[in-house]
């Protein structure tokens, strides 16, 4: 499923992006009305989350222009709460109505929800590196045909993030801000908890029944790579 993003606020898009990457979707951003209507012409995404105070184009006008044409879900995100301003919107055709500062997860739910009304499929929530499974929803892990390994909630959140991102760097800070949010968490309590993570993933390779093949041996297994002074990163290349 595509997801179509709108909002001038850049962090705040890529929040909405992260939080709906994690949840299956491809997402697709505009930062203005004008960009958003052309992408919207030529993505035709399955859902919008769309911002009402844009440039060149505010997000009512986008809505009603999106809604003349089709049956798109679209979820409104701004600052407005007024009733007169969510009455509008839900005029025009929105299917619902968040406002800013939200949690990702009501996010979710509610995109969820018209997605549902819609009659949509909700994107698979299993994910898969190599030979990881992952489920976010189960809280677990499992290598090839092994056993499932048990996750915490933090090391759900931490493996989420390092697998959306599989093949990149990530700062400490970065994921930090992911797992624990702005204020809840520390480079102490990350090193501990990534600590853990590779517990589980060894736990996880260990429960694998299969023989090992060249592809599979060690020097091809998942791993969590630290990056000294910087971050770290989910490696899924052999090392030579």
């Amino acid at each position: 499923m595509i997801a179509l993003v709108v909002d001038d606020d850049r962090i705040l898009a890529d929040v909405v992006a992260f939080t709906l990457r994690r949840e299956g979707f491809e997402v697709v951003r505009a930062f203005d009305g004008e960009t958003a209507w052309q992408t919207w012409l030529d993505v035709q995404p399955d859902l919008v989350v769309l911002d009402v105070n844009l440039p060149k184009i505010d997000g009512f006008t986008l809505c009603r222009r999106i809604r003349a044409q089709a049956d798109t879900p679209i979820l409104l995100l701004t600052v407005r709460d007024e009733e007169d301003d969510i009455v509008q919107g839900l005029k025009l055709g929105a299917d619902d109505y968040i406002t800013k500062p939200f949690s990702p997860r009501q996010l979710i739910a509610r995109a969820q929800a018209i997605l549902r009304r819609s009659g949509k499929l909700i994107p698979p929530q299993n994910r898969m590196v190599g030979s990881l499974t992952f489920d976010p929803n189960r809280r677990e892990i499992r290598l090839g045909s092994g056993q499932a390994v048990a996750l915490t909630p933090l090391e759900t959140r931490l493996l989420d993030c390092l697998i959306l991102n599989a093949g990149h760097v990530l700062t400490a800070e970065a994921i930090i801000d992911q797992v624990w949010g702005p204020r809840g968490g520390d480079r102490d309590m990350l090193r501990q908890l990534i600590h853990r993570l590779r517990g589980k993933l060894d736990e996880a390779r260990l429960a694998d029944t299969q023989p090992l093949t060249a592809a599979d041996s060690p020097d091809a297994s998942l791993r969590i790579e630290t990056i000294p002074g910087v971050g770290y990163g989910l490696i899924t290349e052999r090392a030579d």
